[in-house]
């Protein structure tokens, strides 16, 4: 079995890394403090092609699921905010219209992504979180396209977006077979954004609630076939779920690297604090926890390059991931003490940006019930 990356792969993530270092690393605190999208960065990531990973080549895009995981993980090492902008982008709002949608739609919408361009995934209401199945918003077919009526809560991108993939039902009687998806783009009649939340963390990006009045969608921006819209946003988590991981990863890699560094340098009772069994214990625990974790998220992402079955793979690797990326911040700041509790060190800024990777693209309950419907083979 070989686990190593091949030379384009090396390379990559090494100009993913040394970009991250010199033009996020600098910026995440004050992104962190002010919450304010970083427009300038998203900017220069377009500059340099990585905005084009893991989308189709023939749209103007570079890489694979592979690449967009290394991507994901080296930004979300930076920030943890930055991260989910991208992935919600680039990933979780392209891939209804990559894998489902019209040449048309493909050649309007992939290679404005490429350039930048910011787009949102509109899924979650209020009563539809872990159960999609349920959303409220409704729509009516008229003859020159679809009217949507209903609100979104806790959408990604949502305040910035230059359009948003969301999903509506024609009849909520009809359950999941009534659910289908469109693109709407950003000044269309109807549509506009609500309340903006205040988070915990991954300040850089809103979470927006987005309002749908008597919305007017025209009928080329319905992506597939009408009903289709539920097993389409199925597969759209899915396969962001090993970018969640990802994300996880970068922040625990970020933890573990500020501890070993402060652990080298903060002196108690005559010697540095890495001279303490307690510590390295700890530390021992945290990187192999870590390595553990970046195993099984980069097999996940490997299934997805070969396109074989990854759906357990997938959950499990954000499960683990999220938990121990929750495991190794809690760790962080133990060892940091009280200075770790303090926005004057990072592995505060790590510990609040690591709890939603537990919450979004799944909970981890739900997480576990897709693994164990998996393992027991129940449908």
């Amino acid at each position: 079995m070989d686990f190593s990356f091949n030379e384009e792969q090396k390379m990559f993530q090494a100009m993913a890394r040394d970009f991250a270092k010199r033009e996020i690393e600098p910026l995440a605190a004050q992104w962190d403090e002010d919450e304010k999208f970083p427009y300038e960065v998203m900017k220069k990531m377009a500059d340099v092609g990585l905005c084009a990973v893991g989308l189709p080549e023939e749209y103007g895009g570079s890489g694979d699921e592979l690449s967009f995981v290394i991507l994901s993980e080296e930004i979300a090492h930076a920030s943890a905010g930055l991260a989910v902008i991208v992935f919600c982008n680039a990933g979780l709002a392209a891939y209804p219209i990559t894998l489902h949608g019209t040449e048309d739609q493909k050649g309007r919408f992939i290679p404005r992504t490429v350039e930048g361009a910011i787009s949102a995934f509109a899924l979650t209401e209020a009563t539809a979180g872990s159960d999609p199945a349920a959303i409220q918003t409704t729509y009516v077919q008229k003859d020159e396209g679809y009217i949507l009526s209903g609100t979104k809560t806790f959408i990604t991108n949502g305040a910035e977006a230059d359009w948003v993939v969301t999903f509506a039902t024609k009849d909520r009687a009809l359950g999941y077979r009534g659910i289908s998806a469109f693109i709407v783009e950003k000044g269309t009649p109807g549509f506009s954004v609500g309340k903006l939340e205040r988070k915990t963390g991954i300040h850089p990006s809103s979470t927006a609630e987005l309002i749908f009045d008597n919305c007017n969608v025209p009928k080329e921006n319905l992506i597939g076939e009408e009903g289709r819209g539920f097993r389409i946003s199925l597969e759209a988590i899915d396969a962001s779920r090993v970018t969640v991981g990802a994300q996880a990863l970068g922040i625990a890699q970020a933890a573990l690297d500020a501890a070993v560094d402060y652990a080298k340098q903060r002196e108690q009772f005559g010697q540095v604090i890495a001279r303490f069994q307690a510590i390295q214990w700890m530390i021992a625990d945290m990187a192999t926890e870590i390595d553990a974790a970046r195993l099984l998220t980069y097999r996940a992402a490997w299934l997805m390059t070969r396109q074989e079955p990854h759906l357990k793979e997938a959950a499990m690797a954000k499960l683990y991931a999220s938990e121990v990326a929750h495991r190794v911040c809690h760790k962080a700041v133990q060892i940091f003490g009280g200075y770790g509790y303090t926005r004057d060190f990072a592995v505060e800024r790590y510990a609040r940006d690591q709890r939603i990777t537990e919450l979004y693209e799944g909970t981890s309950e739900m997480q576990r019930w897709t693994i164990a419907r998996q393992v027991l083979g129940i449908k």
